[in-house]
């Protein structure tokens, strides 16, 4: 099978860690714990599209990346992972995700493709996670389950020198439906910094879920 993502993606995403890319129209969204978020507005969904940078103070990059991609842990500490599994569809391997929305709005399912890969940047070890949604992928749509069908993120994490990572993170995200746009834009606004919290507290639970496993 064919690499799911060009180099240069990778590339692209671990540069914003020593240069972020904020011209055309990125403005500061929010700051909190250390962490700011950027948006761009998306002018055919009304949606933005986020960057975040900034630094996980108690967990190597090494287990932030190995902790992301482990999705039988993400069921046991992300409350809103209702399904979650890695499947070959057709000979290609995706991921399905469906996500809990809060009542009377439907869930949330995605499809999608993920690749990693741990560099080295001259000496400097850094670990980059990209995926998008893959439509492609036959994977039937549930009854009362939207499919959210423009989806990307990429991630890449260094050491900050310390016991801590410095995460660049960059995503967009159309739930589709009928959810007012304002509505999912202050969920971003509230979200990012929980998920950064709730990986934190994943990061340093790890070891004792790989125990008990």
């Amino acid at each position: 099978m064919s690499l799911l993502f060009a180099d240069e993606e990778f590339q692209g995403a671990w540069r914003e860690l020593d240069e972020p890319q904020l011209d055309g129209g990125w403005e500061l969204f929010t700051e909190t714990m250390g962490v700011k978020i950027y948006r761009l507005y998306d002018q055919e969904t009304g949606l933005y599209e986020y960057k975040v940078f900034g630094v996980l103070d108690t967990c190597t990059p090494e287990l932030c990346a190995d902790v992301y991609m482990d999705l039988k842990y993400r069921k046991d500490w992300d409350k809103y992972a209702k399904e979650l599994y890695e499947k070959d569809y057709d000979g290609q391997t995706a991921i399905y995700w469906e996500v809990k929305y809060p009542f009377p709005m439907s869930n949330r399912d995605y499809v999608y493709v993920r690749e990693r890969r741990d560099l080295d940047v001259d000496g400097r070890k850094i670990w980059v996670i990209l995926a998008r949604s893959s439509p492609e992928t036959p994977c039937e749509e549930k009854s009362g389950v939207l499919r959210v069908k423009d989806y990307k993120q990429s991630v890449a994490l260094e050491s900050d020198g310390g016991c801590g990572t410095r995460v660049f993170l960059n995503y967009f995200d159309n739930p589709g439906g009928m959810i007012p746009t304002w509505l999912v834009n202050w969920a971003a606004k509230s979200g990012v910094p929980g998920f950064l919290t709730d990986m934190q507290k994943a990061c340093s639970n790890y070891r004792s879920y790989c125990q008990r496993k």
